[in-house]
């Protein structure tokens, strides 16, 4: 799937595709302004790709201190602050929907 098709599921669908990993499936809530379900999504994957994403989370929610952990996490810096949100979500999406 590719980052274009994902974000039409976001705007037509009801639910993250089907087969998504958590952390594809908290991507997808949080492109629907849904943190708390994103969240939950990635809360106890195990794995870097949903600690990643959890960083990222922290970092859209401004605990940055959280954030910094889950970026150690998943083995990843912290953007610098002048890095969008938005700039962070698509290289997500882009580098995990291609594995």
């Amino acid at each position: 799937m590719t980052v274009a098709e994902f974000q039409d599921s976001i705007a037509r669908e009801a639910a993250p595709p089907a087969g998504a990993s958590p952390a594809v499936q908290a991507l997808w809530h949080d492109a629907q302004d849904d943190w708390a379900r994103a969240h939950a999504c990635v809360q106890d994957d195990p794995g870097q790709e949903g600690a990643w994403v959890h960083a990222y989370l922290h970092r859209k929610e401004g605990d940055l201190g959280n954030a910094g952990y889950w970026y150690a996490r998943a083995g990843r810096k912290m953007p610098a602050e002048t890095v969008a949100l938005a700039e962070e979500w698509t290289g997500l999406a882009r580098e995990l929907l291609s594995r």
